[in-house]
């Protein structure tokens, strides 16, 4: 059973020995929630996150559209693939890179790119 985070999201349905994890293991998860798409997945227990960030330049007087990559830590008892939706908060640093942990899954996208 995993314990509650005090975040209103589905709780994963496996269990995992991640002591990185905030369902199964000591991790708490504090600070700003956001959402983002998996943009790569090449290391081990490690998924980088995009966002989609649109700013407004007064000097234009136009939008400006901007990209934000984190690496964000995947326990293992959430299943994430390279364009899914996940939403992930921040919690302390886990590594030199990662002070985020992904928290759900929100979207599995079916199918290659494009679709």
């Amino acid at each position: 059973m995993p314990r509650s985070i005090g975040i209103e999201v589905t709780p994963p349905q496996r269990e995992c020995d991640d002591e990185a994890c905030p369902f199964h293991g000591r991790l708490k998860v504090r600070g700003i929630i956001l959402e983002g798409r998996v943009f790569k997945r090449y290391m081990r227990r490690t998924v980088v996150v995009e966002r989609d960030i649109v700013l407004y330049v007064r000097k234009y007087k136009r939008y400006m559209k901007k990209r934000k990559r984190t690496s964000v830590h995947l326990p293992s008892c959430i299943e994430a693939e390279v364009g899914d939706t996940v939403k992930f908060a921040e919690c302390r640093p886990i590594s030199k890179t990662k002070s985020f942990v992904v928290i759900e899954n929100i979207s599995r996208r079916r199918g290659g790119v494009g679709t």
